[in-house]
């Protein structure tokens, strides 16, 4: 309890310390001077006719007032944000417009000090109502791009046990280079997204915290697996936990992805239509691949092939609910770096069966096969168009 009470004394000192001094005002620091830092963020956009309606936040260390609204240079009316909107606190606003499907409009909040934040509506398209059949497109959408790809991918199984051990070894650089590729692909999304929206919860770092999360989270995951597999390899985890792993990080992907499937259609921006759905069809499909490559010669379970497949696929439905009904550009980026960690960490763990009889890793099958992960999911990804 000494030691405990000791290593607490200079957190609770501090703590006081602060207290203190936001009870006495800031003492010798005077008055303020220079103008007020006024941010605002626009979280969500939704279209109703005749009205737009935009969820704001305020990013900056000062209270913000909204005093008017301009569309197109325009001024017109709203309603919304009646006080000022305190930091890190949300407003909704409703602005009476008129607007034309397809046409482009920017939208300016002026604040009551003079400050201007603009947001702009490239194409308008009226929002869709979030009801159960709102929802359920949502989740057949996510089974289309999601679940029944990784379930066609992991039909290669009985291929995967027949091919010799090299052709193996070079299946498996296929394979982390297919994660490869997706770990990139989604840190970039993130970036993008945290670029897009509020700040003031780190913005870009988001990712990066997700990442380490989930690194960190799995790392813990396969660590378990290895203690209770014995006859895993000494290397690293068994085949199955491999498989486990591998589905758990494109599950985790996949999430991501429906999150900007979900958001992107609950704004209007999706074109639905059969391209897309192939086209996201041929890309995810060679994730039933990855999944399969570390269980080649086990002899697993329907029902368990069924659990991964599942767990690598459905989050992408879930993904595509939290996108159409909760999307936040922070919520997005984090959930993209979180599916980026818990990649690189699978990619850890499948590095070790790349080594050929000579214990090389990167050997030029392993080369050829990074490569050609790579180049498959790069092209496959030019079908996709959100």
């Amino acid at each position: 309890m000494r030691r405990l009470a000791l290593g607490l004394l200079p957190l609770l000192l501090a703590g006081l310390a602060v207290a203190a001094f936001a009870a006495l005002d800031g003492p010798g620091l005077g008055e303020r001077r220079g103008p007020p830092v006024e941010e605002l963020a626009v979280e969500r956009t939704v279209l109703e006719p005749g009205m737009i309606e935009l969820t704001v936040r305020n990013d900056g260390a000062d209270a913000v007032r909204i005093a008017q609204a301009q569309v197109n240079d325009a001024f017109v009316q709203f309603t919304g944000a009646e006080r000022p909107v305190g930091r890190l606190e949300t407003a909704v606003l409703r602005i009476a417009q008129p607007w034309v499907e397809g046409e482009a409009y920017e939208i300016a909040l002026l604040t009551s000090t003079g400050g201007t934040i603009v947001h702009e509506v490239a194409a308008a398209v009226a929002t869709p109502d979030e009801d159960l059949s709102f929802f359920g497109l949502m989740a057949l959408l996510g089974v289309y791009v999601g679940v029944i790809p990784v379930a066609l991918g992991m039909l290669w199984l009985p291929w995967v046990r027949r091919i010799p051990p090299a052709w193996l070894r070079a299946v498996m650089a296929l394979t982390v280079g297919l994660l490869a590729f997706l770990a990139i692909d989604a840190t970039l999304e993130g970036f993008e997204l945290a670029g897009e929206g509020s700040q003031a919860f780190g913005g870009a770092t988001l990712v990066l915290v997700g990442a380490a999360v989930a690194f960190l989270l799995l790392s813990g995951v396969s660590a378990w697996l290895t203690a209770r597999r014995r006859a895993a390899a000494a290397a690293g985890a068994g085949g199955s936990s491999l498989a486990l792993l591998v589905a758990t990080g494109i599950g985790l992907h996949n999430l991501g992805e429906g999150v900007a499937i979900g958001s992107a259609y609950s704004a209007g921006a999706l074109a639905l239509g059969a391209f897309l759905v192939v086209g996201f069809a041929l890309h995810n499909t060679t994730e039933g691949l990855a999944i399969v490559a570390p269980i080649a010669h086990e002899r697993p379970s329907l029902p368990r092939l069924a659990g991964l497949g599942l767990l690598a696929g459905a989050p992408a439905v879930l993904g595509a609910w939290i996108g159409a009904a909760a999307f936040t550009s922070s919520l997005a980026a984090f959930l993209f770096g979180f599916g980026a960690g818990a990649i690189v960490q699978v990619i850890v763990q499948l590095a070790p069966s790349l080594r050929d009889e000579e214990g090389r890793t990167l050997h030029p099958g392993a080369v050829a096969g990074l490569l050609g992960g790579m180049a498959v999911m790069f092209s496959t990804g030019l079908l996709v168009a959100v």
